[in-house]
């Protein structure tokens, strides 16, 4: 399926837009251009981009190939709880993310291992940044230790890229400062301080009854532009929801 799907994109000369902007990143002019919506506007941390940049030296056409299998394969762990008649539909509802070549499934996957691995949490903080509300799950549940290795792994990982580029990093500060507020081309046009509230609202809850599955919710509702394929992200609740609820630790 996925070997198809790329041909047809590839063929037809469409698609992979977010992963086009990951290929073409450049470290000496990182944040040439960018703001949300805009074409190869990479508006991640440095540290992403220089974890990805070794990919970034094959042809585009090799980097989404990698690209979209990496991404399938990551929908079908995510799915794999489900029965096979309930994972092909919702491996066609994820065309537009498959299409696109965004983040949205790898931090699905990210926040179903940070109950388990913390650290993995750095993965969402550096790149989409706002989704890291979930952490509030930790806080409200006084898991100090599972928040702190999520808050050290990030800061280590942002220490060394820092030492690598320190000069990226103002420069993805300012991004951050002059895109706020901003969804570029987004099918829900609804600013992210009204999504927010809503955000912790659930993920508080969900924290103090157990409920896991409310912390990717939470996580879609704080990106910071959402995009029909956002919603992708909610395949985290089907690795997460049918394990018992837990019980808030004292």
């Amino acid at each position: 399926m996925f070997t198809g799907l790329y041909l047809l994109i590839l063929i037809g000369g469409q698609g992979f837009l977010d992963a086009h902007a990951y290929w073409a990143t450049d470290l000496g002019r990182l944040y040439a251009g960018a703001v949300v919506g805009g074409r190869d506007a990479f508006l991640y941390s440095p540290a992403f981009a220089q974890l990805i940049w070794p990919l970034t030296q094959v042809p585009f056409p090799a980097f989404a190939a990698i690209w979209v299998v990496a991404e399938g394969v990551g929908l079908l762990w995510l799915l794999r709880p489900l029965p096979w008649s309930w994972q092909v539909p919702f491996l066609l509802l994820a065309s537009p993310e498959l299409v696109s070549g965004n983040i949205h499934v790898f931090l699905a996957v990210a926040i179903v291992l940070g109950f388990r691995y913390p650290a993995t949490w750095a993965i969402v903080l550096l790149t989409k940044v706002t989704p890291g509300i979930g952490l509030l799950w930790f806080a409200v549940r006084r898991e100090w230790r599972a928040l702190a290795v999520a808050l050290a792994a990030t800061v280590a990982v942002a220490v060394v890229s820092f030492a690598l580029a320190p000069s990226l990093w103002p420069d993805w500060f300012g991004v951050l400062q002059n895109n706020t507020g901003t969804g570029g081309v987004s099918e829900l046009a609804i600013p992210i301080w009204l999504r927010l509230p809503p955000a912790v609202v659930i993920v508080v809850w969900g924290a103090l009854t157990g409920r896991r599955w409310t912390v990717p919710v939470a996580a879609t509702l704080a990106v910071p532009a959402f995009y029909l394929h956002t919603l992708t992200m909610l395949y985290a609740m089907f690795r997460l929801e049918l394990r018992p609820p837990c019980r808030a630790t004292a």
